[in-house]
């Protein structure tokens, strides 16, 4: 099993954390961005995509602020590997981004960091803030 590594990406985003938080932690805000459809029972939530799908288990959250998630395929590693977006808001300028933060192999985190631009930028559409 490769090690995975770690990386951190900020997006600035026209929101108020209120309303990001609600598109972030809720299966019927994710599924507006995130993945084609989201189902949550309790802690795990089945992530939908064209047909295949991933489940995650709902770490910890944070309301208003944060929400981790650990792929259950990578359950098995321990609790080092998650995928967490939290919600910061800049004290002095009020400006708000969100801070991606995603475990994954070594030679896919271009893929995977341009994954997540994708996804960002279907949610600053969703939100009316691209």
């Amino acid at each position: 099993m490769d090690d995975k590594v770690k990386f951190e990406m900020e997006f600035p985003i026209h929101a108020s954390p209120q309303l990001l938080f609600q598109y972030i932690s809720t299966p019927s805000g994710l599924s507006e961005w995130f993945a084609d459809n989201v189902n949550s029972r309790g802690e795990v939530f089945t992530f939908i995509w064209d047909g295949s799908q991933e489940t995650a288990k709902l770490l910890s959250k944070k309301s208003g602020e944060r929400i981790r998630f650990r792929w259950m395929a990578d359950e098995e590693e321990g609790d080092s590997y998650y995928f967490e977006i939290r919600i910061q808001v800049d004290e002095i300028t009020k400006d708000v981004s969100l801070i991606v933060t995603d475990h994954i192999d070594e030679d896919e985190v271009d893929e995977a960091k341009m994954l997540w631009e994708n996804q960002i930028s279907d949610l600053k559409q969703v939100l009316g803030s691209a």
